[in-house]
């Protein structure tokens, strides 16, 4: 499973939030640090906000804030937001042919694969990881 920019800015984003839920972090200070357009991220973290993961709160001293449970909010709670889980249709209207029947068994397996780990995932568990590969 390839995860797109928005999906990882998002992902990034929430554990920069949730590593410091009592504070509002700027949303270009965050865009600093990953060295990404600041206009992009508003629109990740506007859709974060409406998941009601991130509150926004306007004005000076102002930003995002986390407002999920860290401890239960997973890692494919935040993926799901962004990325379409539909198969994506490899055979361009022609009809497959057993070793396409055959990879595509495969790779949805992977796929399922990889949902269950991103659902096992928590953000306080990544947060955790996070710290031990600072040490």
């Amino acid at each position: 499973m390839k995860l797109q920019v928005n999906t990882t800015l998002a992902l990034y984003s929430v554990l920069e939030f949730a590593a410091a839920p009592e504070r509002h972090i700027p949303a270009a200070e965050i865009a600093e640090k990953y060295d990404v357009s600041p206009h992009h991220l508003a629109k990740v973290l506007a859709e974060l906000a409406r998941a009601g993961i991130v509150e926004s709160v306007r004005g000076v001293g102002g930003g995002y804030r986390f407002t999920a449970n860290a401890r239960r909010l997973t890692m494919m709670d935040v993926i799901q937001l962004f990325e379409d889980s539909t198969p994506a249709n490899r055979h361009d209207g022609a009809p497959p042919t057993p070793v396409d029947q055959a990879l595509d068994t495969v790779l949805a397996e992977i796929d399922q694969i990889a949902r269950a780990t991103f659902s096992s995932i928590t953000i306080a568990t990544m947060l955790r990881l996070v710290a031990r590969g600072k040490r």
